[in-house]
């Protein structure tokens, strides 16, 4: 992997992570449990994610 999309991959996990929890604390009061249920499992897993990309993006910079 070249040190440019290693590179983009910690960009890209690190927006990822502050977009989705910034998403977070924008839900606004008043809709049904139902969807922070279902907007609660889209964020938990996409900052998974971008963890994952993180970790990929740093461990390939790290590498050369």
């Amino acid at each position: 992997m070249s040190r440019k999309i290693a590179a983009f991959l910690v960009v890209l996990g690190a927006f990822m992570i502050f977009e989705w929890i910034n998403l977070g604390f924008n839900l606004a009061d008043g809709h049904p449990t139902s969807f922070y249920v279902v907007h609660g499992i889209l964020i938990a897993v996409n900052i998974v994610l971008g963890l994952v990309l993180m970790f990929l993006g740093v461990r390939a910079l790290r590498v050369r």
